[in-house]
């Protein structure tokens, strides 16, 4: 039997060795450029071009038969998507669920919208993974991930949301904050898979602050954490610290976006997924 997690690109996973993570692009336009979200994608290029504030950008998600391809060959399979609040990839996931499960009637395909993005997106995964490679039934498997999607969250802080706003992905109340000079907007995917602001914070440092005070409110104490940063390392080391300072064993992992990620959080903007 052939298990499998499958998760769109926002989650900044690729095929991951015996891991049998696959990951199915999300795609970034750019005139008349398409980035597909994939290992080979260049996230230099990609930033370089939607930099430019001439060229009109957008994103879009992976169609059904990207989803089905992703599928094939499998048994038992998890689908995860990027919340269906700013997305269409969760319906395009459960309709090529239907798709397969029409030509391989004895396979089980779960499929979860996430209700979040990013590094937490990356814990479901994960976690996933994990009970796949288990002898967990696969109707308790789905179970287990529900209830872990509960108690995981997602933080951000943003420089600029300017690809939020030309895509029509954040409510006028945040657009109206949004290209203040040296405010940051600090925010968090809500329960229901909406993108919302908590604080505005003059300066790093603050931001920093308040992220990890927002943090604790919402119940860290210490689980897994997974950093993700668009040309921020500073910041994104400087929150490890912070966290390491109360919980020094905590486990924490910084990397770089890939490329909705980075399109969406921008230079300067860092995501924060954890264990509450």
């Amino acid at each position: 039997m052939v298990r499998r997690v499958v998760v769109d690109s926002s989650a900044n996973l690729f095929v991951a060795g015996t891991q049998d993570i696959v990951s199915v692009p999300m795609k970034v336009r750019v005139g008349e450029r398409e980035f597909p979200d994939d290992a080979n994608l260049d996230v230099g290029e990609l930033i370089e071009a939607f930099s430019d504030e001439a060229a009109e950008s957008s994103t879009s998600c992976p169609n059904i038969a990207e989803w089905t391809s992703a599928f094939a060959g499998a048994d038992e399979i998890v689908a995860l998507a990027l919340t269906s609040k700013i997305s269409g990839g969760f319906n395009s996931a459960q309709a090529a669920a239907k798709h397969y499960l029409f030509d391989h009637p004895e396979a089980k395909v779960f499929v979860l919208d996430s209700l979040t993005t990013g590094p937490e997106l990356e814990l479901l995964a994960q976690h996933a993974n994990e009970l796949a490679q288990s002898d967990m039934d696969f109707d308790d498997l789905t179970h287990e991930l529900r209830r872990y999607a509960s108690r995981t969250h997602l933080m951000f802080s943003l420089e600029r949301i300017d690809n939020f706003v030309r895509n029509g992905r954040v409510s006028p109340i945040v657009a109206k904050v949004a290209g203040v000079l040296g405010v940051r907007i600090v925010g968090q995917a809500s329960e229901e898979g909406e993108l919302g602001v908590l604080n505005k914070a003059r300066g790093e440092k603050r931001a920093l602050k308040q992220l990890f005070e927002n943090m604790e409110t919402v119940g860290f104490v210490g689980g897994r954490v997974r950093i993700r940063h668009t040309k921020n390392l500073k910041m994104a080391e400087a929150l490890a610290a912070k966290i390491r300072e109360i919980w020094p064993s905590c486990d924490i992992r910084i990397g770089a976006n890939r490329g909705l990620c980075s399109y969406y959080c921008e230079p300067g903007g860092v995501l924060v997924g954890f264990e509450g």
